[in-house]
């Protein structure tokens, strides 16, 4: 495919343009004469520029899915034709990578790498996939692309251990992974056809700040009522657990006849205390609605499993779980897509740790319309334990 900066350049956009601003305001954060640019600010201007689903706040393997091309974006200062840049991180996985060392490792460090890589593809029907790299240098921008490749278990070769690190080669790159700090990197290289964009950064940006006047705006979701977060698994012993015939499983469960696809996603009787408006009520004319996957497909959803919960002194009818009305769209892409399950295959909590996502975020646009995206581990835990805003700029 054509590179995006030629892209923008025949279609008159505004990718290069937006880039070329915000570098331009490196004086608001540095003296440096090297563009500064948040990685945050270079995702969201190319999501914004190429009309791109944006998939950072998810942190799966890519970070936006152009026309069903997965899209890895990096941005980073390079003054040299090449840089090693983290491409993944391991942390919930750091105590079981001890157990491996120098090609084992990096074999099982591929293994993982293209597992997740695979995960995002299912989950959002990727049919192909890209790096997009902005390089800074001395007042201008390199963009160009490279492979997004899986690692090549097969051929990895040159394996070298140190105290702190190993590298390997796949035949096509190079990684290093870092002990301590349980990540993956690789090398990047600056091709010669690199496009290049100079950029004059201004000196006095504050000045130019104060003559725009711009009014305050806040477009972030409300915890709670635009958003929650729910878990994939339930408590047991106070440990994680997906029950054998519950939840995830619940197509094992036994009495009527059950859709192997069938599951309903877990909703703790906490979630209704605290935000009792999020959900319809589960005897309510309107106690359906649109739930869009992140696969671009829409199923009608409801609570599901009536329980009575005491709320400001009144017994209400809710739902102690999220459930498509086919009974089997949610279970298409979370057993099948995301998880990659046989029919008549348990899930268990040691498949998502794999994988390291344990919960779902549910967004609600309107009272008809909500929005389901997975999360990484322990998400759950965290949006209960801390208020964390989500930024509709990252949606």
């Amino acid at each position: 495919m054509k590179s995006f900066a030629e892209i923008d350049i025949e279609n008159n956009g505004e990718y290069l343009k937006l880039l070329s601003a915000v570098s331009k305001l490196s004086g608001l954060f540095s003296d440096n004469s090297i563009p500064l640019i948040n990685y945050r600010v270079a995702e969201n201007i190319f999501c914004r520029s190429f009309v791109a689903n944006n998939l950072s706040r998810s942190d799966v393997a890519f970070d936006a899915d152009y026309n069903s091309v997965g899209i890895g974006l990096k941005t980073f200062i390079s003054k040299t034709n090449t840089k090693t840049e983290k491409i993944a991180e391991f942390n919930k996985l750091s105590e079981r990578l001890k157990n491996y060392k120098g090609k084992e490792l990096a074999i099982k460090l591929g293994k993982y790498r293209n597992d997740r890589i695979n995960l995002a593809k299912r989950l959002y029907d990727i049919k192909s996939s890209i790096y997009h790299i902005v390089a800074r240098r001395e007042k201008e921008l390199i963009l160009f692309e490279t492979d997004y490749n899986h690692i090549d278990i097969r051929n990895i070769e040159s394996v070298k251990e140190n105290k702190s690190s190993l590298q390997f080669y796949d035949g096509k790159n190079f990684y290093t992974y870092n002990y301590s700090k349980s990540t993956l990197y690789r090398k990047f290289i600056i091709p010669e056809h690199a496009y290049k964009l100079k950029i004059d950064i201004i000196e006095d940006p504050y000045s130019l700040l104060l003559d725009l006047f711009p009014e305050e705006i806040t477009d972030s979701l409300i915890k709670g009522k635009d958003y929650i977060i729910l878990p994939l698994y339930g408590i047991k012993n106070g440990v994680k657990y997906i029950y054998e015939k519950s939840g995830l499983n619940q197509w094992h469960a036994k009495g009527r006849k059950r859709n192997k696809n069938e599951i309903y996603i877990p909703v703790p009787a906490k979630i209704h205390h605290k935000f009792p408006n999020f959900f319809p009520s589960i005897k309510s004319d309107k106690n359906h609605f649109n739930l869009h996957l992140p696969n671009r497909k829409t199923f009608k959803a409801s609570m599901c499993q009536t329980s009575k919960i005491e709320i400001g002194g009144k017994k209400i009818n809710k739902g102690k779980g999220l459930m498509t009305k086919s009974n089997k769209g949610l279970g298409e892409w979370l057993l099948r897509k995301a998880l990659q399950l046989k029919e008549g295959e348990i899930a268990t909590i040691e498949m998502l740790n794999d994988l390291g996502y344990d919960s779902v975020i549910i967004i609600k646009e309107d009272e008809n319309n909500y929005k389901i995206d997975i999360m990484k581990t322990d998400s759950y835990a965290e949006f209960w334990n801390n208020e964390l805003p989500v930024d509709r700029k990252y949606l």
